[in-house]
């Protein structure tokens, strides 16, 4: 009985530890692990990937992804190279950070919003002030 309940009192311990962990970093390196997972994220949806497929490919679960993703700081280092290398074969951290992806460009293209037709000159003398 003694036993079993040093266990409980551990286990909630360890879960405290782990929730505690992630308000132990300042908000600005809270920050950069939230703007690594959302280009992730954007490099994953840009090259038409499944968080399953991604995260199976990674030998991780999807729910470990879906943390990578939304920048959970109590995440292992190697699981996030893993998922990178999963959705983007070759491709390092340093990359990631530094330079545009060409399927990233593609989609930020394609998200931009177009006019339907260009405006007429009687319309761009009525905005003119």
């Amino acid at each position: 009985m003694y036993l079993i309940t040093i266990i409980i009192i551990l286990m909630f311990l360890l879960r405290d530890m782990k929730r505690a962990q992630a308000t132990a970093l300042p908000t600005e390196l809270t920050q950069q692990l939230v703007d690594l997972g959302q280009r992730l994220a954007r490099l994953r949806i840009a090259r038409r990937m499944r968080q399953e497929d991604a995260a199976a490919r990674a030998g991780i679960s999807r729910s470990t992804a879906a943390l990578i993703e939304k920048g959970a700081a109590r995440l292992a280092i190697g699981q996030v190279i893993r998922y990178l290398d999963a959705i983007a074969p070759g491709k390092t951290l340093t990359r990631l950070l530094t330079e545009e992806d060409p399927a990233v460009l593609a989609l930020s293209a394609s998200e931009r919003r177009r006019r339907a037709r260009p405006l007429s000159e009687a319309e761009l003398k009525e905005l003119d002030f």
